[in-house]
C-alpha cells in the first residue's frame, strides 16, 4: 500500500469537499458523490450522515475500492473502516474545519450513526 504524499495531504486537508466514486462489482466506477472530508494526522477520513445504510456508504462496501478527486489530487483508494478510538479526534477536526458552516449541517456528521460509518481513505 502506498501513502499520501505531503503535498496531497496538504491539498486535501485544506479543501472542503472531495468527489468519491466507489467501484461496482464489474470494476466500473459509480457516479461521484460530493462530500466533506477531514485530515487527522497523515490520514484522510469521510463519513456518511446516514450511517452504514447510506447509499454511497453501501457502494463503498461492494469492492472496498474507488477513486477520489479534490484540489487537483486524483487517486485510487481503498475504503477501510476507521479505528473507532479516533472518533473524538475526527469529530474535533470536523468541528474545526467546518466551523463556518451552519450548525445544522455539521451536527449530522458528529452523530453516533455517522461515526460508525467513518472510512479511512487509503491510497492504492
Amino acid at each position: 500500500m502506498t501513502a499520501w504524499t505531503a503535498d496531497e495531504l496538504e491539498r486535501l486537508g485544506n479543501e472542503d469537499e472531495l468527489q468519491l466514486s466507489s467501484e461496482r462489482d464489474d470494476g466500473s466506477l459509480r457516479d461521484p458523490v460530493i462530500m466533506w472530508m477531514v485530515r487527522v494526522g497523515d490520514e484522510i477520513y469521510v463519513r456518511s450522515v446516514k450511517g452504514r445504510e447510506g447509499p454511497w456508504f453501501l457502494g463503498t462496501q461492494t469492492r472496498r475500492r474507488g477513486r477520489i478527486s479534490s484540489a487537483g489530487v486524483e487517486r485510487d483508494v481503498e475504503f477501510e473502516d476507521a479505528d473507532r478510538t479516533l472518533d473524538d479526534a475526527i469529530d474535533a477536526d470536523y468541528r474545526r474545519k467546518y466551523a463556518n458552516e451552519p450548525q445544522e449541517w455539521v451536527d449530522p456528521v458528529l452523530t453516533d450513526q455517522a461515526q460508525g460509518s467513518t472510512i479511512r481513505l487509503a491510497p492504492s
